[in-house]
């Protein structure tokens, strides 16, 4: 008698557990692969190839917290914490932040929406991002337009921003958000605004975005704020402004896409070719064109295939060696294999060409180091696991 009310009683206490647990889920993605890259430029100035163990080359390592309760009538209420780190050294990414690819709360309505506040991604990121094979699990990383100017491959987030969704309304999804400077004499200073629309409709999806940054600088140095909106910007200015518009088709098993975008950098300060912030002539002015076609194909539910090809137009200003309108392109192949629901190994080839002479340097494949010539190519092998 007695060890059967011990183990209702032990029944019970795991039962509340499980059961208090069961709105929280732990999740996580880790990414690793060997690279091979030509001519990479060395601090010395010289050229050479490269042979790395990379971490995140198509999706960034990360793992979370996500979590909702029911409030009734619809009505939760929400939390991610989300943290990215290097499976190649074990160090935190997002310049060392605990939770630095995402960390929010807010309140969640299957009527109208969800509005959160936190550390999130913009609207160009949330809307244009799926329409692209940047940022996504069929190009990633390496597949970036020229120094991710318009960080479709979510080189950095918004900190300090209020943001809201909508629900889906027949196919249309629309949301904005706003990040505060957090400055009590400087309201402008290091703030951020985007808002996005997108619909869906018989294998379409459409989407167009807007971004703006502005005074994402120190006030006395060309290096990125350590306070506000934005601190870790690839490219940091007085202001940038991006926005962009996009189409993918869905049909059997292949999905093609267009993506266009224009980011405009008003007196930039500094650029991060190699990771590392190099600084820009005062009143520089940036602006690239990006012209994406995508494509995607099934072969098998475990076999895909994926391409794409970038033209960028660019418009560089105020450099002492003069104005200059180099010309980008960036093409990505990969393939993709899954031996489980949770684990896939890829392989994938990129190559870089840059036309005319850039004040910013040679070609350049996001996260493997600019070229120390017009050209570059990257090939890469990793697994991927999801859990």
């Amino acid at each position: 008698m007695k060890k059967t009310l011990v183990v209702a009683a032990l029944t019970g206490v795991f039962a509340t557990a499980a059961n208090a647990q069961s709105s929280v889920t732990l999740y996580g993605l880790i990414d690793a692969g060997v690279t091979y890259t030509n001519n990479v430029r060395t601090t010395a100035g010289n050229s050479g190839h490269r042979y790395a163990l990379q971490s995140g080359g198509i999706n960034g390592s990360r793992w979370g917290l996500r979590g909702a309760e029911d409030l009734g009538g619809g009505l939760k209420a929400i939390f991610q914490l989300e943290n990215g780190f290097s499976i190649a050294n074990g160090a935190f990414a997002q310049q060392g932040r605990e939770f630095g690819r995402q960390a929010f709360v807010g309140l969640s309505s299957s009527q109208w929406g969800t509005a959160t506040l936190g550390r999130q991604y913009d609207s160009l990121v949330d809307f244009m991002g799926p329409l692209s094979l940047t940022g996504t699990g069929y190009g990633g990383t390496f597949a970036a337009h020229p120094y991710d100017n318009d960080n479709l491959d979510n080189s950095f987030r918004i900190s300090n921003s209020v943001k809201f969704s909508s629900a889906n309304y027949n196919g249309l999804k629309f949301g904005g958000l706003y990040g505060f400077s957090n400055n009590a004499n400087g309201f402008e200073t290091n703030r951020a605004f985007s808002g996005g629309v997108s619909y869906s409709y018989a294998g379409f999806n459409f989407a167009g975005a807007y971004l703006q940054l502005n005074n994402s600088l120190n006030s006395a140095t060309t290096a990125l704020g350590t306070t506000g909106a934005v601190t870790d910007a690839t490219i940091a200015a007085a202001k940038q402004r991006t926005f962009g518009g996009g189409v993918n088709y869905a049909f059997g098993p292949a999905v093609v896409g267009f993506v266009f975008t224009q980011s405009k950098f008003d007196n930039a300060g500094s650029y991060s070719p190699n990771g590392t912030a190099t600084a820009l002539p005062a009143g520089a002015y940036l602006r690239f064109n990006n012209y994406e076609v995508n494509a995607r194909y099934n072969v098998t539910p475990a076999w895909n295939l994926s391409a794409q090809y970038t033209y960028t137009q660019a418009r560089e200003s105020g450099f002492a060696a003069g104005d200059e309108s180099p010309k980008y392109h960036t093409a990505s192949l990969m393939s993709s294999y899954s031996l489980s629901k949770r684990t896939d190994v890829y392989v994938e080839g990129v190559y870089a060409r840059v036309n005319g002479t850039s004040n910013l340097g040679g070609a350049t494949i996001n996260g493997l180091g600019q070229s120390s010539t017009n050209k570059q190519v990257a090939a890469t092998v990793g697994v991927r696991h999801r859990f």
